[in-house]
């Protein structure tokens, strides 16, 4: 248990620290992976995810019309705010992230992709501020990821 704990705040650290330096257009690349079930940009609908316009900032669980797990929306609830940092530690591990999560995804392993995805993300999300986002962050590192 310490050890996950330990590897996923690392990761979470490493993720930080390379958002500074993501890359909006690797990013796009890497959303290929997310496209499925996933939209972003004019005319984003939900779909099996939901839509990504303006994430960040929002809280979990809270995109219109879409049908969230119970865990996400309790998640929201309990005050987890999408942040590129809180993204980060989610979409690096979704399901111990978000206990619940009906999102069948694994996960980005790699933190150069998280950091790339994240700053992609953060073009369709042009009102977010981070200080209007500050909110209680991460889950339990036992949970599972919740969509």
């Amino acid at each position: 248990m310490k050890a996950v704990v330990l590897g996923l705040a690392l990761v979470g650290l490493t993720a930080g620290v390379a958002l500074a330096d993501g890359d909006p257009a690797a990013g796009k690349t890497v959303f290929g992976k997310c496209a499925a079930c996933h939209s972003v940009g004019d005319g984003a609908k939900n779909r099996v995810g939901p839509a990504l316009n303006d994430i960040f900032g929002t809280p979990a669980g809270t995109v219109p019309n879409f049908n969230f797990s119970a865990a996400m929306v309790q998640k929201g609830k309990d005050g987890l705010v999408w942040t590129p940092d809180t993204f980060a530690q989610f979409i690096t591990k979704p399901q111990a992230f978000v206990p619940g999560t009906k999102m069948p995804f694994a996960g980005l392993p790699n933190a150069t992709d998280v950091a790339n995805l994240t700053a992609y993300l953060l073009t369709f999300s042009p009102n977010y501020t981070p200080d209007a986002a500050a909110a209680p962050a991460a889950a339990p590192a036992s949970s599972s990821a919740a969509q």
